[in-house]
């Protein structure tokens, strides 16, 4: 039975995953492990290695970056959301910024 995952998820998203999936098991025949070899290393079972191979978005996200990890990847995951690198939140910061800035007096006590 498919998770509801399958059915919400975009069509691009999903297509993103596959791809995904592929380069992970590029990568790994490059350096000629197996998908036994993997899941060892991994601390997975060979199917749900399998199912991170085939991009499946039910796989948990620890598997993939235990993967990425694996395969001497795993400084990539603390750059996808990088706040820094989000040219959109700059943008809207920049918005926000007041025009003027106007300091409060406070009344002095006598």
């Amino acid at each position: 039975m498919k998770s509801s995952v399958h059915t919400i998820l975009p069509d691009n998203i999903r297509r993103s995953l596959s791809k995904f999936g592929k380069d992970l098991a590029t990568v790994r025949r490059k350096r000629h492990l197996t998908i036994k070899m993997m899941a060892e290393r991994t601390g997975l079972s060979p199917n749900t290695y399998s199912r991170i191979e085939k991009g499946d978005p039910s796989t948990a996200m620890g598997n993939y970056a235990m993967t990425l990890y694996v395969l001497g990847f795993g400084g990539i995951l603390g750059e996808i959301a990088d706040a820094s690198r989000d040219e959109q939140g700059l943008i809207d910061d920049e918005q926000r910024l007041p025009i003027r800035v106007r300091i409060k007096r406070t009344p002095l006590l006598k």
